[in-house]
């Protein structure tokens, strides 16, 4: 019997993405996982993460990065390169909130993301993600890259589909879809590396990739990896004719609210994926699979696990029905647990059976680095209205 493990594990950051870790990590069950507590410049931001959830408020990134074994980047995407490289030189797992790098600027006060070049940010892209990948082969420590699309009990299931078939996905169409994003600083591109298709396409360009990698693994033992793609990209709620009824996020600076892309796979097979801030009634997430022999729609959000009524969103006032729907009145797409459909929890089961017990890692910094350099070549081709770019393979 395998001794269980016990595990301290440190969170940089005291936001959203903070919060739902440190949920998740309640649901671990393969390890003794300790929270010994978190770090964000935020003083008193930090101070109230860590007196609701008991645990401490630790000084500086390094000291907290010193006490821990594994490590959780839920800070501003801006900071995962140098945060993670810190991680990975003193031999501890770093756990990476999505977008795992970017190109967030030259540092200049009047960058904008409006007008600067395409292919300088996907050439500063591929240096950042070079260092970091290059960190890790150095290191004892393994970048988990916390995508949690990977780990959603149907993306699982269509990779056992896949693989017990002996399935050839011929095609696969995705979307993360919703009103807007959560945090203050999303619509400056400084901050977020991008809109729309870094945002929100993360998630399904994710699972696609995950998939015809799972396929390429189980026939031929070697990934089938995405090699170009073509994209547009949209400022819809920025345009001088939008009408703003108030019910979507506007007042974005600086990038786009709507990006579709078209990722070509080594076999020449394809996925489409759609990523934008212009979806009301809740989230859309979702990954259809056309393959050989089987058709599979994997819906995370919504889905029909549970449907409820009310003729007056009044009742529900104090129940969580799901994830940005503008009301609670009429039918509703009940998630009875957002997290497991979602697959927050089973990514951390995966990360601490990694750090603990040496199980490789479905999502990791292979197929991280391919999703974020199919991104910044997209913005590329979107810049030059629609033509085919190649993704540059780490």
């Amino acid at each position: 019997m395998t001794e269980r493990k016990r595990i301290r594990a440190g969170i940089l950051g005291s936001g959203y993405a903070a919060r739902f870790h440190f949920e998740a990590l309640k649901r671990v069950t393969c390890a003794d996982v300790e929270v010994i507590g978190a770090y964000s410049p935020g003083r008193a931001k930090l101070e109230e993460f860590t007196s609701q959830r008991g645990i401490k408020p630790f000084s500086s990134p390094d000291e907290l990065i010193n006490s821990s074994d594994v490590v959780h980047v839920c800070t501003p995407p801006l900071t995962h390169e140098p945060l993670t490289v810190a991680i990975l030189e003193k031999g501890r797992h770093a756990i990476v909130e999505k977008p795992l790098t970017g190109y967030f600027g030259d540092g200049s006060e009047n960058f904008s993301g409006d007008t600067f070049s395409r292919r300088e940010g996907l050439l500063q892209t591929t240096e950042s993600l070079r260092r970091m990948l290059d960190a890790e082969k150095k290191s004892k420590g393994k970048i988990m890259y916390a995508e949690n699309w990977i780990y959603a009990p149907a993306i699982q299931k269509e990779r056992e589909l896949i693989e017990k078939s002996g399935a050839q996905i011929l095609r696969m169409l995705g979307e993360e879809s919703h009103s807007g994003s959560h945090s203050p600083v999303y619509g400056i591109w400084k901050f977020s590396g991008g809109g729309s298709l870094i945002g929100k396409g993360c998630h399904p360009l994710a699972g696609a990739v995950y998939l015809k990698s799972a396929e390429g693994r189980s026939r031929d033992e070697k990934p089938i990896r995405p090699v170009a793609v073509s994209a547009r990209a949209h400022a819809v709620t920025r345009m001088p004719g939008f009408m703003n009824r108030g019910h979507l996020r506007t007042g974005y600076r600086d990038i786009e609210d709507y990006g579709i892309m078209h990722v070509v796979f080594e076999d020449g097979t394809f996925a489409d994926i759609i990523a934008s801030e212009l979806a009301l009634g809740g989230v859309v997430n979702r990954l259809e699979v056309f393959a050989d022999n089987h058709r599979t729609l994997c819906s995370m959000t919504p889905n029909n696990a549970m449907q409820t009524y009310t003729p007056d969103e009044k009742y529900f006032k104090d129940v969580y029905i799901v994830e940005k729907t503008e009301t609670k009145q009429g039918w509703s797409w009940v998630s009875p647990d957002e997290s497991w459909f979602n697959g927050y929890q089973h990514e951390m089961e995966a990360f601490y059976n990694t750090a603990a017990y040496g199980v490789p890692l479905e999502s990791d910094s292979t197929l991280a680095a391919d999703v974020i350099s199919t991104i910044y070549a997209a913005y590329v081709s979107a810049a030059e209205k629609g033509r085919e770019v190649e993704v540059v393979l780490l």
